[in-house]
């Protein structure tokens, strides 16, 4: 019990006590109703209710297989679950094509990098941002007039604000398939942010890195929250992470939500011990 315990409480992120977090608002900014998927006989979520709040971050937590990836598809229309409904500032997007999604203000990153590893950091961010410019097919040919002005405010944009927070100017130019593994999940934060989303889902943003890089990626999430005022929601195995940047944990088991809170409520959850642990305590090293 006590590994368990200081596992959950352990940082990865360096503490600042000036830190201030944004005022989380009272209204959710998506709401998940009853939300119930299967595969064949496969039940991979069930009757999952939770809620978003504006500013907020949300980690979604949970052992393997717990469903918390199918959920992040549900809301962002890789999936339609069978049952429930999933609101975005009031309105079901359940009837809403994925390719839509992102036009709505949601926009995501992947628990495998999804980048195109031949192209440059700058091609790949711009392309975040390529499906919501308005020039037409003839200015588009001749790259003149609304296409290139639409094109220089995007690579402004980019590089004064994207590239800058999160400190890839040196590796702008160079093509991705180069980069660290580190590196090019920077780069897919990036490209997401391009898409200037309201609502940011987060698939293992951590997954595979050392510490100075797992730092390095928490700050960056902090300050898009704080600096950017993106809802996030964020699904990620690094407790210490998710106990120290989080402002609300809610926590899968096959498929079901068995604890929802603070931090702290969530580290001293029965429920959510033995989830972890079983029976057998040495299981803490699942998390």
């Amino acid at each position: 019990m006590a590994d368990m315990l200081a596992c959950l409480q352990q940082s990865a992120v360096k503490k600042d006590p000036s830190r201030k977090w944004i005022r989380v608002s009272d209204e959710a900014i998506i709401k998940i109703e009853n939300v119930s998927l299967a595969f064949g006989g496969v039940q991979a979520l069930y009757n999952i209710d939770t809620r978003l709040f504006g500013g907020e971050i949300l980690a979604i937590i949970g052992p393997n297989g717990a469903g918390k990836t199918c959920l992040l598809n549900c809301i962002s229309r890789f999936y339609t679950p069978q049952e429930g409904q999933i609101l975005y500032k009031g309105k079901d997007i359940l009837g809403i094509p994925t390719h839509a999604i992102a036009e709505l203000g949601i926009a995501r990153t992947f628990q495998n990098i999804e980048l195109f590893k031949g192209m440059t950091v700058l091609d790949n961010i711009k392309l975040g941002r390529h499906a919501f410019l308005k020039s037409g097919i003839f200015s588009d040919i001749i790259y003149w007039g609304r296409t290139r002005r639409e094109e220089l405010k995007l690579r402004r944009e980019i590089e004064e604000k994207i590239i800058d927070l999160l400190e890839i100017e040196a590796i702008r130019k160079k093509v991705v398939g180069t980069l660290p593994y580190g590196l090019q999940k920077r780069v897919e934060l990036a490209r997401a942010l391009a898409m200037q989303p309201e609502v940011l889902l987060l698939d293992e943003p951590m997954a595979g890195m050392n510490l100075e890089e797992t730092e390095d990626m928490a700050r960056f999430i902090l300050n898009v929250n704080q600096m950017w005022e993106v809802s996030i929601i964020l699904v990620e195995h690094d407790m210490g992470v998710v106990m120290d940047i989080s402002h609300r944990v809610c926590v899968l088991e096959f498929g079901q939500k068995i604890a929802e809170g603070s931090p702290r409520e969530v580290q001293e959850n029965p429920q959510v011990i033995r989830a972890y642990l079983g029976e057998d305590e040495k299981a803490y090293s699942r998390l």
